[in-house]
């Protein structure tokens, strides 16, 4: 039997789209209406923000802890979290946590070794871009990362926060992700990491001046391939 998959939910947006992807993607490798066990167990979005805004990584970790303990209890046997921002506070809970975690940076990571990308421009909340959580995954590849200017942030941010995470989906917000991936080319950027679980609501290989890395699919997929090993 598959694996059974545990997710730890953040915004309701960005886990409902690892979820789907998981099913249709599950259904295309496994035949028709078929998928992994999936479990999910979310605290509330409030609850991360409160800890973001404050930059306390000891409360994110205690919360996505609390999810592990829950998920571990319902029978699942690896974890996923479609939340890119809130793996910085990953590396202080992971030896603590009863199950096992497969890293959202280190599933772009394989995809853009695996396309031979050297130099990826970032997008993602101001709390993740301002972290080392991508620098750190890639830089272990010899890929380089280029982040947003700080307006640039501050923008993509309130659009990620305000808009996205609500299922408020604006053409305007399309237009300013393409100006920044358009300044992204300009610096010899091979592909841009859509690293918020929300952008590919909005951005996507057609409409992106780069090639995308789309961390909620390729976070979706690794999960997939882990639960196939045991089939």
């Amino acid at each position: 039997m598959p694996k059974h998959v545990g997710i730890v939910g953040c915004s309701a947006e960005g886990a409902a789209l690892c979820y789907r992807t998981i099913c249709s993607e599950g259904a295309r490798l496994m035949g028709p209406h078929a998928h992994p066990q999936v479990s999910m167990h979310t605290h509330s979005l409030a609850d991360y923000v409160a800890c973001l805004e404050r930059g306390d990584l000891d409360g994110i970790g205690q919360l996505m802890l609390s999810s592990a303990q829950a998920l571990a209890r319902s029978g699942a046997d690896f974890i996923i979290c479609p939340d890119n921002t809130i793996h910085q506070a990953l590396p202080a809970i992971e030896a603590l946590s009863p199950l096992p975690w497969l890293h959202i940076a280190d599933a772009v990571a394989q995809e853009a070794q695996a396309q031979a990308y050297r130099r990826l421009g970032l997008t993602g909340t101001r709390w993740l871009v301002e972290s080392e959580v991508y620098p750190d995954k890639l830089a272990q590849h010899g890929i380089a990362v280029v982040r947003p200017e700080v307006g640039e942030r501050i923008e993509i941010s309130r659009i990620i926060m305000e808009e996205l995470v609500c299922g408020v989906f604006k053409p305007e917000a399309v237009r300013s992700f393409q100006q920044v991936i358009e300044r992204m080319c300009t610096l010899q950027c091979d592909a841009v990491i859509l690293g918020c679980t929300e952008i590919p609501l909005i951005m996507n290989k057609e409409n992106s001046p780069l090639p995308v890395l789309d961390s909620t699919r390729l976070l979706a997929q690794a999960a997939l391939r882990e639960a196939l090993r045991a089939a």
